[in-house]
């Protein structure tokens, strides 16, 4: 009997929800929040509002989408965390009053492990893409920086991890001292494309083991335009792509060192990216370099499967379901949490 599983998404500031059958997504509907441009980062109040509109019109639209009617629905699986908790109460909410009209089960799912089983997602059957366990995944967002060994569908475990600022808020921050707006990873990324990426050197870290630091960087990078804008007013201007260029080739020198050497030690060749930062496209042209140089098997999602989505809650959820790992009704979402 097929298995069909709704996801819903809404642990930031994109409502999402995506049907998959037995594997295969049959829909993926997002709703995104141009408002937080305004204000140069999200806004927790105007994000939870904001979901509160969006979220009936994106599950009934994924539904008709996905050519099915609810009472096929085999479970909801929801994002409980982490993220913001106003935003995760709009999605937890509707999950539970769904699944209780319709008599279903829920299933709670965590988003830093959504992305991570992104890569498991299919367009049609014959799509064969998906890693072999064990494998490394880089997980990179405004939020988290990670390094992952994915033992299998709900074993995972954290080696590495940023001590302070994950890689996407480096490029957020940076981009928003230059003048470049919000979310800052994208400009920050067209820019580098016409820059040079050894016109400027901003610090590394040196910390131990597999974690990543991402603090010093802000600060040099800081201080350069600080220093540099008492000599010449408009540095940043007459520099920015190479500020850029010099930014991101550091960000991912730091990401890429620490996966090399947990690749390395731990003899494992396949290695994939999540997160909204693999859609940086100097970090997939990194990735294909390891693959060419290291002979690494590597695993980059689509564009589609980067940012918040509801098709890797729905993911997940269908193989929880497998396992009948439900949740109970009184369930709340956390804020804060590890895989």
């Amino acid at each position: 009997m097929s298995v069909t599983i709704l996801g819903i998404e809404s642990s930031c500031d994109d409502t999402s929800a995506s049907v998959i059958r037995d594997e295969v997504m049959l829909s993926n509907v997002i709703a995104s929040q141009a408002v937080h441009e305004a204000y140069g980062g999200v806004v927790p109040e105007l994000a939870s509002r904001a979901h509160q509109q969006n979220i009936i019109p994106v599950v009934a639209e994924a539904i008709k989408r996905a050519g099915i009617d609810k009472t096929e629905l085999s479970a909801i699986a929801f994002t409980r965390g982490p993220g913001l908790m106003g935003s995760l109460l709009v999605g937890t909410s509707f999950a539970k009053g769904l699944a209780t009209s319709l008599g279903i089960p829920m299933i709670d799912i965590n988003h830093l492990q959504a992305h991570v089983l992104a890569h498991f997602i299919k367009e049609n059957e014959e799509d064969n893409h998906q890693p072999n366990f064990p494998f490394l995944c880089l997980l990179v967002s405004g939020g988290n920086s990670q390094i992952i060994v994915v033992k299998s569908y709900k074993e995972m475990e954290v080696i590495g991890q940023t001590i302070d600022d994950a890689a996407g808020e480096a490029f957020d921050k940076c981009a928003k001292v230059m003048g470049l707006g919000y979310p800052g990873g994208p400009v920050v990324n067209r820019l580098a494309n016409e820059g040079n990426p050894k016109a400027f050197t901003f610090s590394k870290p040196h910390i131990p083991g597999y974690d990543y630091s991402f603090s010093g960087l802000k600060t040099s990078f800081l201080y350069t335009l600080r220093d540099r804008l008492k000599e010449e007013p408009d540095f940043i201007e007459k520099n920015k792509h190479d500020l850029c260029a010099s930014l991101q080739s550091t960000v991912i020198d730091i990401l890429m060192d620490k996966l090399r050497k947990a690749a390395k030690d731990l003899h494992i060749s396949e290695v994939a990216v999540a997160g909204g930062v693999s859609a940086n496209s100097g970090l997939r042209d990194a990735f294909q370099e390891h693959a060419r140089k290291y002979g690494w098997k590597i695993h980059i999602p689509k564009f589609a499967f980067t940012t918040d989505n509801a098709a890797m809650v729905a993911m997940t959820g269908y193989y929880k379901y497998l396992d009948k790992d439900f949740c109970p009704m009184d369930v709340a979402p956390f804020s804060r949490v590890t895989i």
